[in-house]
């Protein structure tokens, strides 16, 4: 495959990685993370959406989110929750933490970042260094920020819970997150940049070592990419968006007919061709509004549209604004 429509889609949906917790544990702990609409609200306000993930770094314990069984941790191991569903880390499947009613999710957001928490008595205090050395377990908490609009079929094609196991994880990989955060708690110049970059970068190692260990019967988005003739047409929409494609041109390109496309396009990917062509404009067009003052003709023109008008009405059907709109809200 010439073209690489993850790397796409990552660069387009924005990551950002900037909040991280550095929490020591001793005894019996529960900590929970409330759904992501309550993460953005309190740590990235403005944020579509945001997901988690954790590494022990120190320890055993134990996560889960609903609907889904517990998974044993170990000193290593990373966690991750890309849908930004409530979820619990704990010294023992079951356990759940003390209701907190604090805001100091809020009132710490813009403190320098890894903040230190230690938990004591089933009580988490942020900005209380603990006894990390002393701690039973030590957690390093991360969470990364996403665009959801116009389209971002990646957060939707992975799982509810990912489990990293430290073994399985690249050499470099928890080494980065440890040497950034240790960076971090230094104060060092530019830290904070580090610390964003080494988070979002472990988000994107999870997401490709996902795609890496998908069972041949998946279906969804990164099961389209792996198929030789989904992924190769999928490609192809990457590599020329504005392109007028028809199914039968995309479909004579990477070797199946008109309608056997359609249907394995439509079984792996849950949208039509032309579909995910029209959302993938869409996408491309609401990075070019926000990046730049050109006109939106122009940017309808780029992305594959003969008129403004047909551009500003696919754009208000997924968007809720028309194109001009859409855009000066963004500068607000």
């Amino acid at each position: 495959m010439s073209h690489d429509p993850l790397s796409d889609v990552l660069r387009s949906v924005r990551l950002r990685g900037a909040v991280f917790y550095y929490v020591s544990f001793g005894g019996d702990w529960a900590a929970e993370t409330p759904a992501s609409q309550d993460l953005a609200r309190a740590l990235m306000p403005g944020a579509d959406h945001v997901l988690a993930y954790h590494l022990l770094a120190k320890g055993e314990g134990w996560a889960a989110c609903n609907g889904q069984p517990p998974v044993r941790l170990a000193a290593g191991d990373i966690v991750m929750f890309p849908r930004g569903d409530p979820h619990v880390i704990s010294s023992a499947p079951g356990l759940h933490a003390t209701e907190d009613h604090s805001d100091w999710r809020y009132t710490t957001r813009n403190d320098p970042k890894p903040i230190d928490v230690a938990f004591h008595r089933g009580v988490l205090r942020p900005g209380a260094p603990g006894p990390a050395d002393e701690a039973s377990s030590v957690v390093v908490c991360s969470f990364v920020a996403c665009d959801m609009l116009p389209f971002n079929p990646l957060i939707g094609a992975l799982p509810h819970q990912l489990h990293l196991r430290g073994g399985e994880l690249g050499p470099w990989t928890v080494q980065l997150l440890d040497q950034a955060v240790a960076e971090s708690r230094e104060r060092r110049a530019g830290s904070a940049a580090v610390l964003e970059r080494a988070s979002e970068f472990v988000f994107v190692d999870a997401a490709r070592r996902y795609l890496d260990t998908l069972p041949a019967d998946a279906a969804g988005w990164f099961a389209a990419l792996r198929d030789r003739h989904v992924g190769r047409a999928i490609a192809l929409l990457h590599e020329r968006p504005a392109h007028a494609w028809s199914v039968e041109e995309l479909g004579h390109a990477v070797g199946l007919s008109r309608s056997a496309l359609h249907e394995r396009f439509v079984e792996l990917a849950g949208q039509s061709p032309m579909q995910y062509l029209t959302n993938w404009r869409m996408q491309l067009g609401a990075g070019l509004l926000r990046q730049r003052q050109a006109k939106v003709a122009a940017v309808a023109l780029e992305v594959g549209y003969e008129s403004e008008a047909a551009f500003a009405r696919a754009f208000k059907r997924l968007m809720g604004q028309p194109p001009a709109a859409w855009r000066r809200a963004q500068a607000d």
